[in-house]
């Protein structure tokens, strides 16, 4: 059974806080609550085991306990919704019928480890409050497909405010951004240098910094990659966690697919 959640002592914290996608769905819940369309929660149960599902925007997030059985309602609701991207819990990625409008895709969580070298004289560079226009700006050269300013605007700001998101620059040509910020987890994402700028390693020097930042506040700090990135962060030497899968849909126009990809992360 899939119920709409109307009230946050529906959740189960515990449960949540097990996994980064759970962890994300809590952030958001902190900042948005349960009363937007666009951020909708659902609450999963067959008797057996139970979990929770998160869309935001064209994202869908899914967390069990890893005892669900029954998945046809899933794969329904999936379907009867078509989000861009389903992304979560592997054990019920892993066991739903994968239909004609999406594709598998590898994704790898990394650990950021902060290395031995100072990286104090990264900190002169760094703006810990910068203009969102500008941050999008970065962004939007390095993700020509990302959702349209005002989207990304309303809810980065708005996940700011809350403190649940905060933003960074370094030397005015690489961003980065904290998604969520819970119980000492952190998970980095939207990370982009300009094209004038690349090739010069600070998205390199920015990410070690972010390492040991996040390191210093007692904090573990994650991020996620896509096939296509993961040697970088082996490079910078960030300890890979696990491998796992997302599910993208494929049935729709390049431009189309792409909007909402840079919401969340990456």
């Amino acid at each position: 059974m899939i119920k709409l959640i109307g009230q946050e002592n529906e959740f189960d914290r515990k449960l949540l806080l097990r996994t980064l996608s759970g962890r994300k769905m809590l952030a958001y819940l902190r900042a948005y609550g349960t009363g937007y369309d666009f951020c909708r929660f659902y609450k999963i149960s067959d008797g057996i085991g139970k979990g929770f599902m998160f869309m935001i925007n064209s994202t869908l997030i899914i967390c069990d306990d890893d005892k669900l059985e029954n998945f046809g309602e899933i794969e329904l609701f999936i379907s009867m919704n078509l989000p861009f991207r389903v992304e979560g819990s592997q054990h019920i990625l892993q066991n739903i019928g994968l239909n004609e409008h999406y594709q598998q895709l590898n994704r790898t969580v990394f650990e950021l480890i902060p290395d031995s070298q100072p990286v104090e004289s990264f900190e002169n560079h760094v703006d810990f409050n910068p203009s969102l226009p500008e941050v999008y700006g970065i962004l939007s050269e390095g993700f020509p497909n990302i959702a349209d300013f005002s989207l990304w605007y309303t809810d980065t700001s708005h996940r700011c405010r809350h403190g649940i998101s905060r933003t960074f620059t370094y030397r005015n040509s690489t961003t980065a951004s904290a998604v969520f910020d819970v119980e000492n987890v952190v998970l980095i994402g939207q990370v982009a240098t300009t094209e004038s700028a690349r090739g010069r390693g600070y998205a390199r020097d920015f990410l070690r910094w972010l390492a040991g930042f996040f390191n210093g506040l007692g904090k573990k700090a994650y991020l996620m990659a896509l096939d296509v990135r993961v040697s970088f962060y082996h490079e910078i030497g960030f300890r890979e966690v696990e491998k796992e899968i997302v599910l993208e849909r494929v049935d729709v126009e390049k431009e189309s697919l792409m909007k909402g990809k840079l919401t969340n992360e990456q």
